[in-house]
């Protein structure tokens, strides 16, 4: 994706405090729709949505938004809502009157900022506590009310800095419900998380960074595929393994074969034929019963994982 059609476009950036360099001469362009930004702690991520939402000035380099420069550009806030990742509240404020200010701040006007406050409060669940202090909220209802703030202007761009942290099991599952559902309504988000197995639940699209650079942007399969210097592990169940094993030990491409109860780990570096080559022993009757073909491997985590190890 060129960096015209980009809903964030991100030119040899670089951010430094001091001697101490967050973001190295950083490019990646982020697509419309959900994308997930990944990175292990102390990578940039939380650098990078600063600048994204015109926190933070770049020490070098270019950031533009919804086709639009971010530094210095009030008019943008309107089209860009920011969960961040850390509470920053005035503790003796209602959730309706935080909500409403920062919707005013974020360009609404006063009429108009108390109905989005109230609607985004009640989407977020939160409208019975609507007129309670903050300094009351619990944790998870503190996060919610920092998500009801960056929705309730309805932006086309949302940045979430770890928006699932502090939400029980429900809550979690709620607002995963409800990014899906923002992505399928045409907003486009960009959300980070510690937590793999949810952003891969949300989007395959991801940007990986570590030590302020790009390691990875794309597909996290298409990623994946790329990685040849790693076997692909898969995992076989099957009626007669051992007979299974001995077909696929010949094929070129398999490293290893290992036996577990009732199935086969298979290690090999051409998974795609690996693939076709068990579809084809079904199929001719040669391999009875194959109730499993899985691939532990083939996800978020193992994509994290070989990236960032040394």
């Amino acid at each position: 994706m060129s960096a015209g059609q980009a809903v964030v476009a991100v030119r040899q950036l670089s951010k430094w405090y001091g001697q101490v360099c967050a973001l190295n001469d950083l490019t990646v362009a982020i697509p419309a729709g959900v994308t997930g930004l990944l990175g292990p702690n102390g990578a940039g991520k939380s650098t990078l949505m600063k600048l994204i939402t015109g926190q933070l000035r770049p020490s070098q380099g270019e950031v533009r938004v919804l086709g639009q420069a971010v530094w210095g550009n009030p008019d943008l806030f309107l089209r860009v809502g920011y969960c961040p990742e850390q509470d920053a509240f005035y503790e003796e404020m209602t959730g309706l009157a935080w909500v409403r200010m920062l919707a005013e701040l974020s360009g609404l006007p006063a009429g108009e900022a108390e109905t989005a406050a109230r609607r985004a409060l009640a989407l977020l669940d939160l409208g019975d506590a609507a007129g309670r202090p903050i300094g009351s909220y619990s944790k998870g209802m503190r996060q919610r009310v920092k998500l009801a703030q960056a929705i309730a202007h309805e932006p086309d761009l949302l940045v979430l800095d770890e928006p699932l942290l502090g939400l029980d099991p429900l809550g979690r599952r709620a607002v995963m419900t409800l990014i899906r559902a923002w992505g399928r309504d045409g907003r486009s988000i960009i959300v980070s998380s510690h937590v793999l197995h949810e952003v891969e639940a949300l989007t395959s699209t991801i940007v990986l960074i570590d030590r302020g650079r790009v390691l990875a942007e794309g597909d996290v399969h298409q990623i994946r595929a790329l990685i040849d210097r790693r076997p692909h592990t898969v995992r076989i169940r099957a009626g007669n393994v051992r007979e299974l094993a001995s077909w696929l030990a010949a094929d070129e491409g398999v490293r290893s074969v290992r036996f577990e109860q009732g199935a086969i780990t298979v290690e090999t570096a051409a998974p795609d034929a690996l693939y076709a080559r068990v579809t084809a022993l079904a199929a001719e009757g040669r391999v009875a019963d194959v109730t499993e073909v899985t691939s532990p491997d083939d996800n978020l985590q193992a994509v994290f994982r070989y990236l960032v190890e040394p």
